[in-house]
This record gives structure tokens, sequence and C-alpha cells, in this order.
């Protein structure tokens, strides 16, 4: 008995129990498919965390400050990091204040969650260009004028179908006059990017904030490779001017490495979690195929009473076993492949080809693993045993 006919045999048996086989290989379906959907899932909110941190500019650094009272990080303290000497390497910096503001148009609100107050500079360093319109500029800050840049969703909450360039809102009790709207930006599941304004930081403390410390100072180096000097340079002249325990220094490209471990680490044990459920499917083909070859006794006797050596029978089986397994498998694929179609948890999946491979090698080899028993077995019986089985 040649390959093909063995492979014959092997699919009139799963044939000849339709629900049987098709529970079994569901079995393989479902753990393939949550393997390729989970390491997707996995992949897509990596993807998407490396998206959002590198829109930010991999080449600068925020200072952040951890003084809560007095003191810590202050317009002068920004201005000592634009040292041309001590930090050479420093493109620009952007003090920023933050907080949270209620903007009104003709009677409609909408309540900011980040209107931030900086220099003109934030715009390039932030990379988060204006669309439409026009950012304010050195002189607006120099002036104090009540101009403000808003975000998409600010623009889409309160001017609808309307051009919001040019018109006056009123936020904390002050008329601003929009002068651009900024381009839209991938946002985090927590945060809406496109829920912003930016204003002069001057108009900004002299309304809404006060004037205490400031938020944060945006460092833009002046390319992606000389961060780690600039870091060193803005450092030294933190501790002289800020003191060392007021402040602490996030790097893009370092948090963007974190970040991307941290995702690696947690694609991997979902991976993990879902290849229990492919377990599981496994037990199940030994189970059926022990089942299989207890019923099919009285014709394994009869075929070795024929002369089919053991090989044939052993192969027969496993081959029976291997086909539940991959016919499971690549339907498990399809099933993942629809399913990656749809957000889930909020994340757009993102299937990689070697996850797919991966899934439907262990499901051969589950076929053959799982099947050896049952195949063994049938490859053992003596054929007057097997012709007395009733």
């Amino acid at each position: 008995m040649n390959f093909a006919e063995i492979v014959r045999f092997a699919l009139r048996g799963i044939g000849a129990n339709k629900l049987r086989s098709v529970l079994t290989m569901l079995g393989i379906l479902i753990g393939v498919a949550a393997v390729i959907l989970l390491v997707a899932v996995g992949n897509g909110s990596a993807q998407s965390i490396s998206d959002r941190i590198e829109a930010l500019g991999t080449n600068t650094l925020t200072v952040m400050s951890t003084s809560r009272g007095t003191g810590g990080l202050t317009p002068e303290v920004a201005e000592a990091l634009d040292d041309r000497v001590l930090a050479p390497d420093v493109a620009s910096v952007s003090p920023v204040v933050s907080t949270s503001a209620t903007m009104t148009y003709e009677g409609a609100e909408h309540e900011i969650s980040s209107f931030v107050g900086t220099t003109p500079g934030w715009f390039t360093a932030s990379n988060f260009p204006v669309e439409s319109g026009a950012a304010f500029t050195a002189d607006d800050e120099a002036q104090a004028r009540r101009v403000v840049v808003i975000g998409q969703t600010v623009a889409e909450e309160l001017f609808s179908g309307v051009d919001p360039v040019g018109r006056q809102v009123t936020v904390g009790g002050a008329l601003f006059t929009i002068t651009g709207v900024l381009q839209e930006k991938s946002s985090s599941g927590f945060q809406d990017a496109g829920d912003t304004a930016v204003a002069p930081i001057s108009a900004v403390q002299q309304v809404l904030s006060g004037y205490g410390a400031l938020s944060s100072i945006l460092v833009e180096a002046r390319d992606a490779g000389m961060v780690d000097t600039v870091q060193s340079e803005i450092t030294t002249i933190l501790n002289q001017r800020a003191g060392a325990d007021t402040y602490r220094i996030q790097n893009a490209s370092q948090l963007l490495e974190t970040q991307t471990e941290t995702a690696d680490t947690f694609t991997t044990l979902l991976g993990a979690v879902a290849a229990i459920s492919l377990l599981v499917g496994g037990i199940g083909i030994t189970n059926i195929m022990l089942v299989t070859v207890t019923e099919r006794t009285r014709e394994i006797g009869i075929r070795k009473a024929l002369g089919a050596p053991r090989r044939v029978i052993l192969s027969q089986f496993l081959i029976e076993a291997t086909l539940l397994s991959v016919i499971g498998g690549g339907l498990g694929v399809a099933a993942a492949v629809i399913g990656s179609r749809f957000e889930i948890v909020g994340v757009q999946p993102v299937i990689v080809p070697s996850s797919v491979a991966l899934a439907l090698g262990v499901s051969v080899l589950i076929g053959l693993f799982f099947g050896g028993l049952p195949a063994a077995r049938a490859a053992r019986l003596r054929p007057i045993d097997a012709l007395r089985y009733e």
C-alpha cells in the first residue's frame, strides 16, 4: 500500500464519523485561532504604543517636575537649558504648563483634558503640526495675546461643520481667538491626543494656571543620535539650577525600548496562555483516536491477517490523527484572519506570519505526537486477538 492509498484510507476513516471528527477538529481550531489572535493582539498593542511614542519624536526629552512646592522647574531653569555653551546639542527648549479647562462657544461647552501653555517651538519639537490656520508666534507669546490652536476633537465638539479659525471662544472667563487646528494624531486608549488646546504660555499663566512652577520642559536634540548626549548636558544644568531631587527626565528612545520589551513579554505570555488550549485539543485527538482504534479492532485484525505490515497500520492511524490536526489548524488560521479584521479590547490585531507558521507547525506536531499512542496501539495488535474482539 503506497502513501496515497494510506491517505485515502485515513480520509475515509475521518469521513465515517463526521460529527466526531468535526468536534475533534474544533479543539485544534480554537487553539490555533487563540494563539494567532492573542499574539496578534499583543503585536497590535505594541505597534500602537510604538507609533504613539515615535509620534512624540524620538529626538526629544521631557523634563518632568517632581516637586509639589515652590521652586522646581521654572521659566528661568528652562532658559538655562537653552545654553549654547553648556548644552550645544540642544535644538530647542519649550517650557510647558498644562491644565484642564472648559472652552465655550455660542452656548456649547467642552471640557478640554489638556490645555497646554508653551512657546511656538513646541509644535515642531512635539511633532504636532498645525493642519489649518497657523500656530501662534513668538510675538504673541511675548505680548501674552489670547490666541489658541485647538485639536481635532475640540474642533468637532464645538464647531461641527464650521471652520473654527478666526472665531472667538471663552476659556476661564477670558476670550481667546482660534488661530489654527492641529493635525490629527494617533491616540492612546486612555487619552485622546486631539482633545488638546495650545496657547502662549504667558496667556495661559495669566488666565488659567497662575505663575507657579512649570509642568514640564520639552527639550529637542539636534538629531535622534544625540539624545543621550543632550540628556547628559541638561542633567548637569538641572542639578545646578533646580536640584537633583526636583525633576526626572523622560527619554523618548529609552521609553520606546522599554515599552517594546514590555510588549514582547506581554505577547509571549498571551501566546503561552493560548498554547494551553492547543494542548487540550491535542489530548482530545488522543482520546478520539483511542476510541477509533477500539471500534476498528476487527478491521485491523482482518487487514493484518491479509498481510498488512505494522508500519502500514501505524501510518494509517498516524496520518488520520495528523489530518484531523492539520485541517483543524487550517480552519483555525482562517478564523484568526477573519477575527483580526475587528478590534479586540480596543486594539487592532496585527497578524505576524511567523505566528501563523508556528501555530500550523505545532498543530502538525500535535497530530503526530498525540496520535502516536493510538497508532502504536493499533500496530501492536495481534491478528488473532483483533479478530476475536467483540
